[in-house]
Formats: structure tokens, sequence, C-alpha cells
């Protein structure tokens, strides 16, 4: 029986997903993150690792060291090579200080597609339907109906506002964390952009404040690969 009266997000695998993880270790091993040497108060390490790596599924070809010596250091390098990756960067900080909401989510696609999409496109639903192709030309993946990304994204604000207020244990943050990603990629509300959106990714719960300061990617992906092996 769901425990949350939750309108998309699927609760079915928590309990699956509670053995599989044990909560002690998760707490211990989540406690024990430190930020790196090189971040100070201007430069975080790790939200310059997630903005080049997210960057990289957007097909950019930037290198973090390149990265990090024009973030860290000052050193200049050609505008295109990083200004996407500067929006990205960005787009971290301000979900880093603001709790993911409708106006929020959106405008943090504001920011992090300001170079990529045009203007009128940039936080509003697509309208066209929207593929996931392989290198050969065949279509893997058909995202939601353009009809119907409203309505679901409606669907999913509500949820991520419920979440938000409840008491969860550290297991529950991190499979609710993973599953508001997996049913966003899904609906793919945008035309680009969706799977680096980092509102959704580092800082997608608005329940965990610590993560901030983590390197919490590697266990949100951790969560990821087991929601996946499991959802249908």
């Amino acid at each position: 029986m769901s425990r949350y009266l939750l309108q998309i997000i699927n609760e079915d695998l928590l309990q699956q997903f509670k053995d599989k993880v044990d909560a002690k270790a998760l707490a211990t091993t989540f406690s024990a993150l430190e930020d790196a040497e090189l971040s100070n108060g201007d430069f975080s390490f790790y939200t310059s690792v997630a903005s080049v790596y997210s960057s990289k599924i957007e097909g950019e070809p930037i290198e973090l060291d390149s990265y990090i010596k024009h973030k860290r250091f000052g050193i200049e390098f050609q505008p295109d090579y990083t200004r996407k990756i500067d929006d990205l960067y960005l787009a971290y900080q301000f979900a880093k200080d603001h709790t993911p909401t409708k106006e929020t989510i959106s405008k943090v696609h504001g920011i992090l597609a300001k170079h990529i999409v045009s203007s009128n496109w940039q936080g509003r639903f697509r309208n066209q339907n929207m593929y996931v192709t392989t290198e050969d030309g065949r279509i893997e993946y058909v995202a939601a109906s353009p009809f119907i990304v409203n309505t679901e994204m409606e669907k999913l604000y509500s949820d991520i506002e419920f979440l938000v207020k409840q008491k969860l244990d550290i297991q529950e943050v991190f499979y609710f964390s993973s599953m508001i990603y997996l049913v966003f990629v899904k609906i793919h509300p945008w035309n680009a952009n969706v799977g680096s959106t980092p509102i959704l990714r580092t800082h997608r719960t608005g329940v965990l404040k610590k993560a901030e300061r983590l390197r919490i990617s590697d266990a949100f992906s951790i969560c990821d690969n087991i929601l996946l092996t499991n959802f249908s």
C-alpha cells in the first residue's frame, strides 16, 4: 500500500530499494563526504565536475582540466569553449540556493540553455514530438507526447512540493531523488538540456540541503542504476 499520495512518482520499488541499500552505511558514507581542497568561496570543484560532465551529455567537447584552469585560475580560453559550461555552472549555483518549484525549475533551464536554444524556448515546454535516436538513426525512445507534457509536469511539480514537506529518511531521500530525475527525463519537457538540468541532478529534491557541498553524484548514480534496472 502506498505510503505517500503521489501523482506520478512511482513508489512501488521503495521497499526493494531499502532492502538493497543499507541505511546506516549510506548515512555514514554521506556524512563522511567532504569538499575538495581546490574549492574556495568563489569556486566549487565538484560543481565544476558536475558542469563539465553534464555538458558532455549534450555533446560539448570541453575537458575538466581545462575548465578548472578557466574557472579556478582565470586562464582564458575561446568564449565558445567555456560559455555553455559557465551557464551550467551558474545554473547549479542557482539550484543550490533555491527550493525546486515550477518557477525555479523553469528558471534553471533558462540559465543553462541561454546559449543553446532561442530565448523564446528557454524554460518553455516543447510543442513537438521528442525522440532519442541511436547513432545509426534508429528511434530508441519516444518521450511523452507534447499534448500531455504540461499535465505530466504539473503532476511532477505537485509530487516534488509534497515530498519537500515530508520527513524522509535517508533511503527515501535518495530513492525519490532518483525517481524524480527518472520521471523528468521520461517526460522530457524541453527541446534541449533535459539530462543536464542541475536542479534535477545534484539538487533534485530540495530535501537534501547538504548536497550542495558534497560529491553526491556518485551516490545518486548508484540509486539510478538500481531504479533503472527494475523500472518498467
